[in-house]
């Protein structure tokens, strides 16, 4: 009977992803009130305020969530948040983070991104995930462009997508300056994020910099899968960032990561055997037994070298 009750209530658990573009005049006075609005809910994941806006992953009971959304609508910048629900628990995140920063997502150019009532000043175009589809069908010259890290593309991306060199989100500003994408200003570009807002900023950079069509998908890979699934032009598991790691959006999701030591088929990303280390591996099952192979390139090259920190460290 117990563990049908434990069934049931994380049956009712779920996770939400959202975000908001408004200008705030205090963000110290919002973090304190999500954060007491959080606590009181028992809610756990992580939160970002800056006088630009919101950006949150929350998990657990829906109850608390329905709630949490009511209460946070009331603030009249964030009366319109699409806020997208997945499956998962507050088990998934492993505490309640409430901070202000300077950046929603960290491009490293703070000053240069311009927010009104409406949104980000100067943004891609918002297109539906039926428009987007719409979109390739009428123009035969769509790119799709990852406003991701490189890494969260291995396991999914869109079809052709190009992806940039990428290890953090301060990297974009140096590949749009390289010139390595010029050859692309002319052409319409699809850029495409997990939920959307790293394109709400990436988009308006990109504009900045003379890409002339620039277009961003309305709730990002999550609506886009919601809607077609495996049938649509998205490929693979979607990356997050909290302890469920990837999701799928049907079973007939395609497995399209390959293991970084083997080439197996894999979309199982694990943490570097250091725990010191955050480098996450793609591992198919085999390799991911040996502890050698779990190990990031810094670590493993002394362990097959045979040094004595690596002999303490597998010891």
């Amino acid at each position: 009977m117990a563990s049908a009750t434990q069934g049931e209530r994380r049956d009712l658990a779920k996770v939400i992803l959202f975000y908001a573009f408004t200008p705030i005049a205090d963000p110290e006075a919002i973090r304190l009130w999500q954060r007491d609005l959080c606590e009181a809910l028992g809610l756990k994941g992580r939160i970002l305020i800056s006088d630009h806006g919101i950006n949150g992953t929350l998990g657990g009971a829906m109850s608390a969530l329905k709630r949490y959304v009511r209460k946070t609508r009331e603030f009249e910048g964030f009366k319109g948040i699409d806020f997208k629900w997945s499956d998962g628990t507050d088990s998934d995140f492993p505490r309640l983070s409430v901070k202000v920063r300077a950046e929603l997502v960290t491009f490293g150019r703070p000053t240069e991104v311009k927010v009104d009532e409406s949104g980000v000043v100067g943004g891609g175009k918002h297109l539906k995930p039926e428009e987007v589809n719409r979109l390739v069908e009428e123009r035969g010259d769509v790119v799709f462009f990852d406003g991701r890290n490189a890494f969260e593309a291995k396991i999914g991306k869109f079809k052709d997508a190009v992806v940039p060199d990428t290890s953090t989100t301060r990297d974009f500003i140096a590949e749009l300056e390289s010139g390595k994408y010029d050859h692309l200003k002319s052409k319409p570009i699809v850029t495409y994020c997990t939920g959307g807002i790293r394109c709400e900023v990436l988009s308006a950079l990109m504009k900045e910099r003379g890409f002339a069509e620039v277009y961003q998908i309305e709730g990002g890979i999550v609506r886009y899968g919601e809607k077609f699934g495996s049938k649509g032009l998205w490929e693979g598991s979607l990356y997050t960032f909290d302890a469920r790691m990837r999701i799928e959006f049907d079973e007939e999701t395609e497995v399209i990561g390959k293991c970084d030591i083997c080439g197996e088929a894999t979309r199982d990303f694990v943490n570097c055997i250091d725990p010191s280390c955050h480098e996450q591996l793609l591992l198919c099952t085999e390799c991911v037994v040996d502890p050698i192979k779990r190990s990031c390139p810094t670590l493993h090259r002394p362990r097959v070298e045979g040094s004595q920190a690596t002999r303490e460290l597998i010891g």
